[in-house]
């Protein structure tokens, strides 16, 4: 019959975690992230017994654990399951719960507890756990106690059932259930009488009718392009940070987009448009570079904008949309607010792919100005960079993103690398997979959301600076349970490069102290102690042929040793200088 029903018979709280699980299992949950602990054991035990139905990963360390989840879930697209003890280990997972709902991924959180009669009495490992995560979670609630009630029963499925759809509508996130239990937690016998639900419960009536499919599914309808838009020869589009579940269906939408208005498309290196190149004809890259040039940036005011997902990372650019003001459109299925200049904004509230097809026009000198500077600035960025022999860490993206395998997941760490992927990250038709935590922009959970994403994936790549990596080296833990290839590329420049761009750097001290923070950390051996390959790279050369081909199992650390100081140098007397200064009005 049943393998889980035995043991369930036996104890209580085994038989209500084998409803919530069996539940979940039926949902389609594929993988749940186990924290060690006692108060947690019914969970652990059930879904132990869903293996391999469910895949059941143990992580020691909490926060890690959280951001592995996270990474799966953004892998997959679907909820990710954690589970831990009562106490402060639920509050470990705060930060990649936060992270979860700043960019809408969906999570289902499980946090074990002791019953309300040992709660504010000074019990051992007790919090107040309820609304243990604030305003953070898409909903949340506590679970009743295990209680031998067929009503009840049916009210914990129901309560499973609507944390799994409350994860993924109206808009993808995290949920929170707190789940008290009694002793005994071992699946022993307690001695309360469940024979009676022998006879009154029956696993085939009593799932039926559970499916997995998604949700209130979006509507196929059509929103038809505004006129506004068609009769408007200076607009753009900005095809902002973005990791859709179908990147290229999404890169045909923009570009379809971009074809009906003849409107250039300044795609964030973020967004999968990079690296769907040859289905845009009017993308631009260097738009960062581009509007340094306070003259071409004036030469470049648009009337309209239409933004698709949040606002890329350049702060030339919004700097530059702020100024000037433009009518602008944001485009995204998001119910939260997505415009943080405050401008004259409408929020369309619906995928890309839902706009109406409509007749293109003629090409504009408007979008001739901007193909000329994207080709001007590409070409001198490509042979600046092509002929750099310094190990320059902006380089380590423009490289990438040329060498690595087709469709590779590349997680790209927040601070100087997603900068320097904005800065250099060049066109291609790689369909690399772009992933990054920039819902709240930390640091927090690097690795571990690297490995979530890369296990049982395709050989997988992080891009990551020294402090991030240190910041998470409890991620390391994880290399037993990670099924799979991670090649991590370290930017090892002795502390934080991206406080060199602000203006406390002149300030030292405190500067180097409280803000750089070098750490003198040895990659080599702190790599030994965890039995994770290590290379110190010397040339892009040998970059290069260590990127492609990628090995197909464990965990690999790159490490590029490079000059903080130096590198902001450069970037502070370069970045302006890629920009032509008067060539545009000639040739227009």
């Amino acid at each position: 019959m049943y393998d889980l029903m035995p043991i369930a018979y036996r104890n209580l709280n085994q038989f209500w975690a084998y409803v919530l699980t069996e539940t979940l299992k039926y949902l389609g949950l594929n993988c749940v992230v186990i924290c060690p602990g006692s108060r947690s054991t019914p969970l652990v035990v059930a879904f132990a017994q869903q293996v391999p139905n469910i895949e059941a990963i143990s992580i020691l360390d909490e926060r890690s654990a959280a951001f592995f989840a996270l990474g799966r879930a953004k892998a997959t697209g679907l909820p990710v399951v954690l589970v831990c003890t009562s106490g402060t280990a639920g509050a470990n997972f705060y930060p990649a719960i936060i992270e979860a709902r700043e960019s809408r991924v969906p999570l289902l959180v499980l946090t074990s507890d002791r019953p309300q009669e040992l709660r504010n009495c000074h019990s051992g490992q007790t919090i107040d756990q309820v609304k243990l995560y604030g305003n953070y979670p898409n909903w949340q609630a506590e679970l009743a106690l295990p209680t031998p009630d067929m009503g009840l029963l049916a009210y914990l499925r129901q309560m499973i059932i609507h944390g799994w759809e409350r994860c993924q509508t109206p808009t993808k996130g995290p949920v929170h259930l707190n789940i008290p239990f009694r002793d005994p937690l071992a699946p022993i016998p307690d001695g309360i009488d469940l024979s009676y639900l022998q006879s009154q419960f029956h696993p085939e009536d009593f799932f039926a009718g559970i499916t997995n499919t998604t949700p209130f599914p979006i509507p196929d309808s059509r929103f038809p392009i505004p006129q506004e838009w068609q009769q408007c020869d200076r607009g753009i589009i900005i095809a902002g940070v973005a990791q859709p579940q179908q990147p290229e269906k999404y890169c045909q939408a923009i570009a379809q987009l971009a074809q009906t208005l003849k409107w250039p498309v300044l795609a964030e290196g973020l967004s999968p448009v990079r690296n769907h190149a040859e289905l845009n004809p009017y993308l631009i890259s260097t738009y960062d570079l581009i509007l340094r040039h306070q003259s071409l940036a004036k030469q470049l005011t648009p009337e309209m904008v239409i933004q698709v997902g949040e606002m890329p990372t350049s702060k030339e650019l919004r700097t530059w949309i702020d100024t000037t003001q433009p009518r602008r459109w944001v485009i995204d299925h998001s119910y939260q607010n997505l415009d943080p200049l405050h401008g004259r904004t409408t929020h369309l509230r619906m995928g890309i792919e839902q706009l109406a097809e409509a007749q293109g026009r003629a090409d504009s000198v408007y979008l001739q100005l901007w193909s000329i500077a994207e080709a001007k600035v590409r070409l001198a960025v490509d042979q600046t960079m092509g002929k750099m022999e310094e190990l320059f860490e902006g380089k380590a993206a423009w490289l990438l993103s040329q060498v690595l395998p087709p469709k590779t997941p590349l997680f790209i760490a927040n601070s100087m690398p997603v900068r320097d992927v904005e800065f250099f990250w060049k066109p291609n038709n790689l369909a690399v997979r772009s992933y990054f935590n920039r819902g709240a922009n930390g640091i927090d959970g690097t690795l571990a959301t690297a490995l979530g994403i890369a296990h049982r994936h395709q050989s997988s790549v992080m891009l990551t600076g020294d402090l991030a990596l240190l910041h998470d080296t409890n991620g390391f833990l994880i290399r037993n349970k990670f099924v799979g290839h991670l090649t991590i590329v370290l930017i090892n420049n002795n502390g934080g490069g991206i406080f060199e761009m602000l203006p406390i750097a002149k300030f030292d001290p405190p500067f180097e102290e409280f803000f750089a923070t070098p750490q003198d950390i040895d990659f080599a051996q702190l790599c030994a102690t965890y039995n994770v390959q290590h290379e110190l790279i010397s040339s892009w050369e040998q970059l290069q042929q260590r990127l492609n081909p990628l090995p197909s199992q464990g965990i690999r650390v790159l490490e590029l040793q490079t000059n903080r100081q130096a590198d902001a140098k450069w970037r502070q007397e370069n970045l302006r200088k890629f920009a032509p200064y008067s060539v545009l009005s000639a040739e227009c």
